[in-house]
């Protein structure tokens, strides 16, 4: 099995790619150290959304949208405030239609390569990035921190790695999600009607106009208590959703299915990520979004306990850290 590592070009950007038997994936590091693809080059599947027919302008317009973009702080936060330790800091409200700081600063700057290269069973790379008082984000969100990315690729699949250090001299808060973006259809000869979709949600968050929790939970659907249970097509409604995390037999994770293929793709988020958001464009075939997330949007604004809402610190000098990996059931 054909097993390596080495820097080349997506669509004229810098990327690392990583080769492992029939997969391969790509690493974007000057791009939000986005994994921009993973693919079975055997069988043509893809499994993630890449720029393609779009263009790679269009993904650095909008890079939340494709492959793994890492977000830090996720999602929204109310006029963009941040409390935090008796402080209030201020975050640019970058979404108009809400009011709200939406996203938070890594998944559109660059990071940098630690290390790249190849064993006998796995390729691999590594990209960070580290933030002090010289980062354009401190001023907005005044922590200094390092964030290291590991993926790695082997015949078991896609594993990731994430560690967050605490490099400053005061407490930080660590939230943390992931915009993954799943092709729906991943295989050329399917269409998006012979997917299902299962995920380990528990809980709807009742959302309200400006796209912020309230405090209060919704009751899910039929066809979400089918996304919960036995799938459902990732297509049936307009998805902007947000859920608890609820493990299943003791993991945390999103399963979709190609119905004609008898091919499951199976992403194993790690049991970390307390909530779930799950975005599919507006019900638009070919891609949608399972991002599994540390911490309810909002928390800092909401008066709810912090072990709940996944909103907690990590001291001087701490570490946090989380693995996930995606694999293939059915070939």
């Amino acid at each position: 099995m054909e097993i390596l590592a080495y820097e080349g070009q997506f669509e004229g950007e810098a990327a690392v790619w990583l080769k492992a038997g029939r997969y391969e994936a790509a690493v974007l590091p000057e791009t939000g150290g986005n994994l921009i693809a993973f693919r079975d080059t055997k069988n043509g599947f893809r499994f993630l959304r890449e720029p393609g027919e779009d263009g790679i302008e269009t993904f650095k317009q909008s890079p939340g949208v494709y492959g793994i973009p890492v977000l830090f702080p996720p999602n929204r936060y109310e006029d963009g405030k941040f409390p935090w330790n008796g402080q209030v800091y201020q975050l640019p409200v970058n979404e108009a239609a809400t009011g709200n700081h939406l996203h938070g600063f890594l998944h559109t700057v660059a990071w940098q390569v630690e290390e790249f290269g190849s064993g006998k069973h796995e390729s691999y790379v590594t990209v960070t990035i580290k933030v002090d008082e010289n980062h354009p984000s401190y001023k907005y969100y005044p922590f200094e921190y390092t964030v290291k990315l590991r993926y790695g690729l082997s015949e078991a699949g896609l594993s990731q790695q994430v560690l967050i250090h605490n490099d400053g001299k005061a407490d930080m808060p660590c939230l943390l999600a992931f915009h993954t973006a799943v092709n729906a259809p991943f295989a050329p000869e399917s269409s998006a009607s012979d997917y299902r979709v299962k995920i380990t949600i528990g809980k709807r968050w009742e959302l309200n106009e400006r796209m912020l929790p309230t405090g209060n939970y919704q009751p899910l659907g039929p066809e979400e208590v089918k996304l919960r249970e036995e799938g459902v097509n990732p297509f049936f409604a307009p998805l902007d959703n947000h859920y608890t995390a609820v493990p299943q037999n003791g993991r945390n994770r999103m399963e979709l299915t190609d119905t004609k293929l008898g091919v499951t793709l199976v992403y194993d988020a790690g049991t970390s990520y307390k909530q779930w958001m799950v975005w599919n464009n507006g019900a638009t075939e070919g891609f949608f979004c399972p991002e599994p997330q540390i911490n309810l949007v909002n928390a800092p604004n909401m008066d709810l306990p912090g072990d709940e809402i996944g909103l907690f610190s990590l001291k001087p000098g701490e570490f946090w850290e989380e693995t996930a990996r995606f694999y293939v059931k059915g070939l």
